[in-house]
């Protein structure tokens, strides 16, 4: 996977610079949309427990908040950051401007509206379609430049007519490859953060990347949301 980005990176002659700020935005969105409390519609609290590996103590934790939002962060501070990859050119990924190994869970309930209505279940948004498409493996990452346009197209939608793309951050040089190729405004592009700053828990992002767009939509008062992947869903 950590070759892939390099790949993306040195193919398209992004730069450590470009990687940086796309990395640094991303975990300025999630600090800004947590301290409005924008996370509070889309995640439930949950008990659990958790035992130190230091000292072995097990203590009963609530869960309510992603960890992993490191707050104050700027491309200058990510940039001081260690090559995760130094065996691969060009050797811009890190620790800091590639999604995060993290736990996490999201759950989505699917249904006909009728039965929706007829369980009283609120409705807060509309499947319409979905697309799989594909490219080299080496660069699997820039997936969402070839699904995107796809799903536009079998939609009738133009991209202005979308409010809110959720492009996951699997590595900061599919994030700044995709947000430049399909020329997408940035302020449409994961803005609540995206997996750089919250984590790629992997069975989970694709639900969380939905959660999280249909909570915008609704905070912002929008109607349309586009959730892409790496390899091209």
């Amino acid at each position: 996977m950590g070759q892939t980005s390099e790949n993306v990176a040195g193919q398209f002659g992004l730069s450590r610079a470009q990687m940086y700020a796309f990395a640094a935005s991303s975990f300025q969105k999630a600090e800004k949309a947590q301290k409005a409390g924008w996370f509070k519609d889309e995640i439930i609290p949950i008990k659990t427990t958790i035992k130190d590996p230091k000292t072995g103590e097990v203590k009963e934790v609530i869960v309510d908040s992603d960890d992993g939002i490191r707050y104050g962060t700027t491309a200058e501070s990510l940039g001081k950051i260690r090559a995760a990859f130094p065996q691969w050119e060009p050797s811009y990924t890190t620790g800091g401007n590639a999604s995060q190994i993290t736990d996490g869970a999201a759950a989505l309930i699917l249904m006909k509206r009728s039965r929706a209505e007829q369980l009283g279940q609120p409705i807060i948004g509309k499947f319409v379609a979905a697309t799989v498409s594909g490219l080299e493996p080496r660069i699997m990452g820039i997936g969402p430049t070839v699904a995107i346009p796809k799903i536009l197209s079998k939609t009738g939608l133009n991209q202005e007519d979308v409010d809110v793309f959720e492009i996951n951050e699997a590595f900061a040089s599919m994030g700044v490859y995709c947000v430049q190729k399909l020329n997408l405004p940035p302020s449409k592009v994961n803005p609540r953060g995206g997996a750089i700053a919250f984590g790629h828990p992997l069975g989970a992002t694709g639900a969380r990347q939905v959660v999280t767009a249909l909570a915008e939509l609704r905070r912002s008062n929008k109607r349309v949301a586009v959730t892409s992947m790496c390899v091209g869903t």
